[in-house]
């Protein structure tokens, strides 16, 4: 089932019309209502008429977080502040946060790609979100609440952690759908697992799991800890929140429909900016061609990924694939690019490991170095009949130490870094209370 099939289905050439009419229209309205597009434009010598259709984006600079901060707060609106009917931001954890503005229009375009969203997923009117996304300056618990009330679903608002709640309501509610990050999910899997609860004594059918990248792995853990059909959305405030991309439950590892009637997608070379082809990883680069509120043109997320049309099942639209990483947290190790998805893709197959891990970055010497923490699946702790261990142990012991060797040789193979792995017990590593999950601690002196 598609939720705007018209739209969905959409011929090549008839979406291409589309996004041409779009994209003219909201360069002229950025240049004429926002001083910021209007100066970036000027200095670059392009003019609204310049372009004419998307294959004129290029010409157009680049839009980057650190201009929504010197912008702060409502610098980058384009609607006079009684327009705005809701105003999102990030944490702003590390100072003054982004700010992002939506009229009413904005709203109603926010729930009707979540709602196409949360169809692609397996959703269905009628049924029971249960959705532990974090309310309030996010976009997510919001995005998604109004988009599945769109869908006619019935939404449990129960935001993120209080793991324990959580359970009995998905007991006691008989959800059929959870929402959330794909750690916490992993947190969820793991709780049911300590209580002794059968994922198919519940009710649930589907997880949309995003805000943060995650791999194979991490889905097939998920997938059996939960007994759902898990998919990716994908989505960030700058543009829109959740809802620019949505992975389809029956098209799984194929990549995520991005929504390109209202998100023009494109993947740029990190250093250069030139645009990529299809199928080659770089940044990705959306234009909005629908908002009014906060249009941004040419907004370099951060995101490294691929686009490519020759995945396209049941829709038109473009596929993107999974977040590699961001570019801004991607670590360089004695001249190796790294990104802390590969380690986790490595996980992938070794049965006596967990999806839980985390990186170590620190500096020995002149040398940076990355150690490889990773807990032990439970039930191998239990049969063995382990309640510690040390390296002089998984050295010993026949089992852990061959995994302990191969998956070393792995990472090295697979990465190019040789990297300390160290197994951990079940629960030694920080869990998801609901929010994003650091995998990465940098010890290094700054």
């Amino acid at each position: 089932m598609l939720y705007q099939p018209e739209i969905e289905t959409l011929a090549i050439e008839k979406l291409r019309k589309l996004q041409n009419e779009r994209l003219v229209a909201q360069v002229a309205y950025v240049y004429n209502r926002v001083p910021f597009y209007k100066k970036q434009m000027d200095e670059a010598g392009v003019k609204p008429t310049d372009i004419k259709s998307i294959h004129d984006l290029h010409k157009l600079p680049f839009t980057k977080k650190n201009d929504l901060r010197d912008n702060y707060p409502f610098g980058l609106f384009a609607v006079p502040q009684s327009e705005i009917t809701r105003i999102h931001g990030s944490s702003g954890t590390t100072g003054k946060p982004t700010v992002v503005g939506y009229t009413k229009g904005d709203i109603d375009i926010f729930s009707e790609v979540i709602a196409r969203s949360l169809t692609t997923a397996g959703c269905k009117p009628g049924m029971i979100m249960q959705n532990a996304y974090g309310y309030g300056l996010f976009t997510g618990g919001l995005g998604i609440h109004y988009g599945a009330e769109q869908l006619g679903m019935a939404v449990v608002p129960i935001s993120g952690g209080m793991t324990e709640r959580q359970i009995m309501l998905m007991q006691d509610f008989r959800s059929d759908v959870l929402c959330c990050t794909p750690s916490y999910a992993l947190t969820i899997a793991e709780e049911l697992k300590k209580r002794g609860i059968a994922p198919e004594s519940l009710n649930l059918k589907f997880a949309v799991l995003g805000a943060e990248p995650w791999t194979e792995s991490i889905r097939a853990e998920v997938e059996k800890g939960l007994g759902v059909v898990a998919t990716n959305i994908y989505g960030l405030s700058e543009v829109m929140g959740p809802g620019v991309s949505q992975e389809d439950y029956e098209e799984k590892g194929s990549g995520s429909y991005i929504w390109e009637d209202h998100f023009f997608p494109e993947v740029v070379d990190r250093v250069t900016g030139l645009p990529l082809p299809e199928g080659q990883p770089g940044v990705l680069v959306f234009t909005t061609l629908t908002k009014q509120a906060m249009p941004v043109l040419r907004y370099w997320t951060n995101d490294i990924t691929t686009i490519y049309y020759d995945r396209a099942g049941k829709r038109t639209h473009i596929k993107m694939g999974q977040i590699i990483g961001r570019s801004d947290d991607m670590l360089i190790i004695r001249g190796v690019n790294l990104f802390h998805t590969q380690v986790e893709a490595v996980l992938e197959g070794f049965n006596d490991l967990s999806a839980n891990y985390q990186l170590i970055v620190k500096n020995e010497g002149k040398m940076d170095e990355v150690d490889v923490k990773v807990e032990l699946d439970p039930e191998l702790c239990s049969a063995l009949g382990l309640e510690s261990i040390d390296i002089e142990f998984i050295k010993s012991h026949d089992r852990l130490g061959q995994v302990h060797r191969i998956f070393q040789k792995k990472i090295k193979d697979n990465i190019g870094l040789t990297m300390k792995v160290e197994f951990m017990m079940p629960g030694a590593i920080p869990r998801s209370e609901g929010g994003k999950l650091n995998r990465i601690v940098d010890t290094r002196k700054k």
